[in-house]
């Protein structure tokens, strides 16, 4: 399999390593240091994608050109940067999560089940990632908040200070540490009369989220055009 990597940090690297062990072959990369290298660089089976939100634009010609599928995992993209994404769907097959980790994805699978069995009880998100993370909240607290809120109607607060009266019903407090270098961190506490639960997963490495990555990588080259999402690719739904 070719592979060209959009990004080429840590985890362009760590990508690098792994789809090698594989056999796979790199065909080049390109990230938001030299943007005129997605003008020129050659076609692939799949592009890896984990750069940041000013590459982007770069990014998007080159996959017109190249007609080159996507997987993405870049966090902080807005809400237009993500409509695009949906709309290249239309040409190439492409996926987009702020997670790769299959723990994560049976993770958000168990709130999308049986979330709605625990509705009437208080819902929080504790998310902890190294201290060189420039955002916040993470994108996995964001895939999170989405299964417990799918409608968007609760009122998400990021803190509590002061005298800031009882917690309201339809509250979901989603708060970030940051230290040290923790790969990440996620705890969804459901709190009930009398009793709580709470689901937490932990990655030792970003070597998971790679390794996730090229398992979706392999998952979606040779499918139509599409947007597609990991429990598709997983799950087969």
């Amino acid at each position: 399999m070719k592979v060209f990597l959009s990004g080429y940090g840590k985890m362009g690297r760590m990508l690098e390593e792994l789809a090698l062990e594989r056999g796979w072959e790199v065909v080049g990369h390109a990230d938001i240091t030299c943007p005129e290298a997605y003008e020129t660089a050659p076609g692939a089976d799949v592009c890896l994608d984990f750069s940041g939100v000013g590459a982007l634009k770069p990014l998007l010609g080159y996959l017109h050109r190249t007609k080159t599928a996507l997987v993405s995992g870049t966090t902080g993209l807005t809400e237009p940067d993500l409509d695009a994404l949906q709309e290249l769907g239309r040409e190439l097959p492409v996926i987009w999560t702020a997670n790769y980790s299959t723990g994560i994805a049976v993770f958000r699978r168990m709130l999308h089940d049986y979330a709605g069995v625990l509705a009437g009880w208080d819902k929080e998100i504790v998310e902890i990632h190294h201290n060189q993370k420039a955002d916040a909240p993470s994108g996995t607290a964001k895939l999170l908040l989405q299964e417990l809120d799918p409608e968007g109607t609760a009122t998400v607060i990021h803190g509590r200070e002061g005298l800031c009266g009882k917690r309201k019903p339809e509250e979901i407090g989603v708060f970030s540490l940051r230290g040290g270098t923790v790969a990440g961190e996620h705890t969804v506490y459901f709190f009930g009369e009398d009793e709580t639960l709470q689901i937490t997963h932990s990655a030792a490495s970003r070597r998971i989220f790679a390794a996730g990555a090229l398992r979706a990588a392999q998952a979606i080259c040779g499918r139509g055009p599409g947007f597609y999402t990991l429990d598709e690719l997983l799950f087969e739904i």
